[in-house]
């Protein structure tokens, strides 16, 4: 895989377990081979990424996957909770700015990386939204609260690319709707 793909969702249903001691994760529900998952690609555990990342690096069965680190993730025992496999750039879990784990930045900020696909980045920028990007892709979301009590937004294009996949692919069943509070399609 490249060091970035074009699906922000690629597949989700069910839910998994981790097993932090042998680096693998479990599914119910799940079917990792069917669906195309590939190694390279990120998983997002919990909602928003509660628990952190991982990157995949085996497909051992329809409800079995390995990583290859559990570095990027909280350390809290993981199971039965949701998760999104995503093609986004694996350089951004090194990256403590874009880091989901509670804790790795300000209290009171969230860092979040989106696939941004050309009609919500148009979208975003209509409605004059401040989560608008200067282009579609890979976008960094940096939010905080400054010292009035306003909520402020900065955003990074960090891979500009008109090609992104957002929408539903195969097997998938949410397609980008974890990002549709911030990037809604139109």
């Amino acid at each position: 895989m490249a060091l970035w793909g074009k699906a922000d969702g690629v597949f989700s249903p069910g839910t998994i377990t981790v097993n932090y001691a042998n680096k693998t994760i479990t599914g119910a529900g799940t079917s990792f081979l069917a669906a195309g998952i590939t190694t390279g690609a990120v998983i997002t555990i919990g909602a928003g990424g509660t628990f952190g990342n991982a990157v995949i690096s085996g497909i051992t069965s329809e409800t079995r996957i390995s990583i290859a680190t559990t570095q990027y993730l909280s350390g809290a025992a993981i199971a039965g909770v949701a998760y999104t496999i995503s093609r986004k750039p694996v350089s951004t879990l090194e990256d403590k700015n874009f880091s989901t784990i509670t804790g790795a930045g300000n209290s009171s900020s969230t860092n979040r990386v989106y696939g941004v696909d050309v009609n919500e980045q148009t979208a975003a920028t209509q409605s004059g939204s401040k989560y608008s990007s200067a282009h579609a892709g890979w976008v960094g979301i940096h939010t905080y609260i400054d010292t009035h009590g306003n909520l402020r937004v900065k955003s990074e294009v960090l891979v500009a690319m008109s090609g992104i996949s957002t929408g539903p692919v195969t097997y998938t069943s949410t397609g980008d709707a974890s990002d549709d509070a911030v990037y809604p399609d139109s």
